[in-house]
């Protein structure tokens, strides 16, 4: 693998660092599996596009771009808990509602940025290659987002959130309002995941519709994989884990598509992510028969 090829796959992997965050604030905080994240990614892109090219501030368009993720976390969040509607289904109904939804925001199946001023686009002033200021970029805004996260995960509502994920029941009878709980995390959960879009779409000079298939499964790859390989009981080991598990994730799709003695192509893209999705679920298993 080249090493413009490894620093796109870490532009990637910091970028879906994000979605990581996102997930693991949905899948293992609140114990909700939410498959909104496929649809509030490219919700997240649509925005930010449709916003810089009616020539707005992309930094604005970001901020837009966050507050719509949170809409689509609060509307599965409401049909979860105030529609009694199962979780999975809930995220399920409105991710495929963002699809629409997206298209109507767009007005078209894609929006090109490659002329577009965007929070890059100061970079590229610089004498410095853009394979490297715009991962060290990312990583800055990464690095920001995951110490307020984890600020945010160990004050008194971010506590009341985890126990809400941990004992419902408990969190209940201790007085926690467990729906507004659910309500605000699956908010910030999408928030996130669109921030990542957002940030895609102008690292990558487009949005499309369809940019969201199979975001949940990288995230959750992420999240699994990252913890695995780094475990660990604190808040911050567990957002490190999950930013680690992304950057490795996309590092390990690029090596697998680059090494001609396997053969892959680029069309087998979706068969190496669940070989690794795979491999991520199974290997806790193994570490804890190793163990014993």
């Amino acid at each position: 693998m080249s090493l413009i090829a490894f620093l796109g796959a870490l532009e990637l992997g910091l970028i879906f660092g994000f979605v990581a965050l996102g997930v693991y604030l949905s899948f293992r905080v609140l114990e909700f599996p939410d498959l909104t994240v496929d649809g509030s990614f490219p919700l997240g892109a649509a925005v930010a596009a449709v916003w810089i090219v009616g020539g707005g501030n992309p930094w604005i368009g970001i901020l837009f771009a966050m507050l719509a993720g949170s809409l689509a976390g609060i509307i599965t969040a409401w049909m979860a808990v105030k529609l009694n509607i199962l979780n999975l289904l809930a995220s399920i109904l409105t991710m495929i509602a963002l699809y629409s939804v997206n298209l109507r925001i767009m007005g078209r199946p894609n929006i090109a940025l490659l002329t577009e001023e965007t929070v890059f686009t100061p970079l590229d002033t610089l004498p410095v290659s853009r394979y490297i200021l715009y991962p060290l970029a990312i990583l800055v805004g990464l690095a920001l987002v995951t110490a307020l996260l984890n600020r945010f995960l160990n004050s008194e509502v971010g506590l009341a959130m985890r126990a809400t994920g941990e004992n419902p029941r408990m969190a209940s009878g201790n007085g926690i309002n467990t729906d507004r709980m659910v309500l605000m995390g699956m908010a910030l959960s999408n928030a996130l995941v669109a921030l990542g879009g957002a940030l895609f779409a102008q690292s990558q000079g487009s949005a499309d519709v369809t940019m969201g298939v199979g975001t949940i499964v990288v995230g959750l790859a992420a999240v699994i994989g990252g913890q695995s390989l780094l475990p660990g009981r604190s808040i911050f080991m567990a957002t490190l884990a999950c930013i680690f598990g992304s950057i490795l994730y996309r590092i390990m799709v690029a090596l697998a598509l680059s090494a001609d003695f396997i053969g892959l192509e680029a069309q087998d893209l979706n068969l190496v992510t669940a070989l690794l999705v795979g491999f991520a679920l199974v290997l806790p298993r193994f570490k804890r028969r190793r163990r014993a």
